[in-house]
């Protein structure tokens, strides 16, 4: 049986990891759980799956559920829930769900207490890519990809000789925004950004789907995981999120990876690596017609995608910093004090302000962390008083 950690058991990601222990009880079991603040949701969770240990984040909704909850399940408390969950003695995985820089450290944590890694944090590998892949490789720890993206492009190239792969093509939905005009993109708001048409996802995720900053933040993220240049990773717009990636072989040929936009199927494949067990959900059905489109991505229109190219290539702590501005962005977008227009323009001026250098420590890049974040807020409140 495989004991895993979830961190971020609340979450998109986190609930639909949970649903497949469900329909796996004999193959899985959840040891640790753990939220930012959602205890309603945790405290059902914990009556049903019975962890050994349950965190959470927020101080105040830990003191809360510590107060009433009376059961056998370790209640801990403030960021400290992270790591403990992730180098839990029991645990042989850790699903890293959470979002944002929050899931660096007990990532590391776990590669270093030698835990498998379902890894659906992407920030991780943007921010500290050298660091952890380096540390993955020194503790013997697989990295597996869950983003249903790089789980497609790593069930495409396995088995074959990367030398005989010419590039990886990542698809994009295009978000909530690909059929707005160009003239009315800057004013969208946060309401128009999450209308996502094919995935349910975080709000997060999802603003970052609709200015593509996601996808650029995929594209690095792909660099980390797979060894590939930027000059041979592509980028496809695929509205209908059935082709989730495609690799192309020198002579030509395209490898890809179909189904329905439906999370369950990477997040399992990862947990049952190398093996597949069934999985009770929609599956893709050819019977009944597929309508399948693809295009270039509108570059100029969402510019985001080309700045992590960029910021990609020229690396030390430029990821980390294009990273950290956005998320600060994003969330001064869910609350209405800037538009999408903005995004782009915190995040390159932030980026400008930078200081050159390669990250040696984790400790480093958080450092990086919060100087941006910090420098976005300034921007961010600047816009906003205008």
């Amino acid at each position: 049986m495989k004991t895993i950690s979830i961190l971020g058991s609340t979450g998109s990601i986190g609930t639909q990891t949970l649903d497949v222990i469900r329909q796996h009880p004999e193959q899985f079991q959840a040891v640790a759980l753990v939220t930012h603040s959602n205890i309603d949701l945790l405290e059902q969770q914990i009556a049903e799956f019975k962890p050994i240990m349950a965190g959470v984040v927020d101080e105040q909704a830990y003191g809360i559920l510590k107060a009433r909850y009376q059961g056998p399940t370790e209640i801990v408390g403030g960021k400290e829930a992270l790591t403990v969950a992730s180098t839990l003695p029991e645990a042989t995985m850790v699903v890293t769900a959470v979002v944002g820089a929050a899931g660096i450290e007990p990532t590391m944590a776990a590669i270093q207490a030698k835990k498998i890694i379902g890894l659906a944090n992407k920030e991780t590998l943007v921010a500290c890519g050298s660091l952890i892949t380096k540390a993955a490789q020194d503790n013997g720890v697989s990295i597996l990809p869950i983003d249903s993206e790089h789980s497609a492009i790593f069930q495409c190239l396995e088995g074959q000789d990367v030398n005989d792969v010419e590039k990886l093509i990542i698809t994009a939905s295009g978000g909530a925004l690909r059929h707005w005009k160009s003239e009315d993109l800057y004013s969208a708001t946060a309401k128009d950004c999450l209308a996502h048409p094919t995935w349910n996802m975080g709000h997060k995720i999802t603003i970052d789907s609709a200015t593509l900053f996601n996808k650029g933040l995929e594209v690095i993220e792909a660099h980390w995981l797979f060894d590939f240049d930027y000059d041979h990773i592509d980028v496809v717009v695929h509205p209908q999120s059935i082709v989730h990636s495609m690799i192309q072989m020198k002579d030509g040929a395209i490898l890809a990876q179909l189904g329905n936009p439906d999370m369950r199927e990477p997040i399992q494949y990862a947990m049952t690596y190398p093996k597949r067990y069934p999985l009770r959900m929609e599956h893709l059905d050819f019977t009944k017609g597929l309508d399948l489109q693809f295009m270039a991505p509108r570059w100029d229109d969402f510019p985001a995608l080309r700045l992590a190219f960029t910021v990609g290539k020229e690396g030390g702590f430029a990821p980390a910093v294009f990273n950290a501005a956005n998320e600060m962005a994003v969330y001064a977008l869910l609350d209405e004090r800037i538009t999408y227009g903005h995004i782009y323009e915190v995040v390159s001026t932030v980026l400008e302000r930078m200081k050159d250098g390669v990250p040696t420590s984790i400790e480093e890049v958080l450092a990086m962390d919060a100087w941006a974040r910090q420098e976005a807020t300034n921007e961010i409140q600047r816009r906003s008083a205008c």
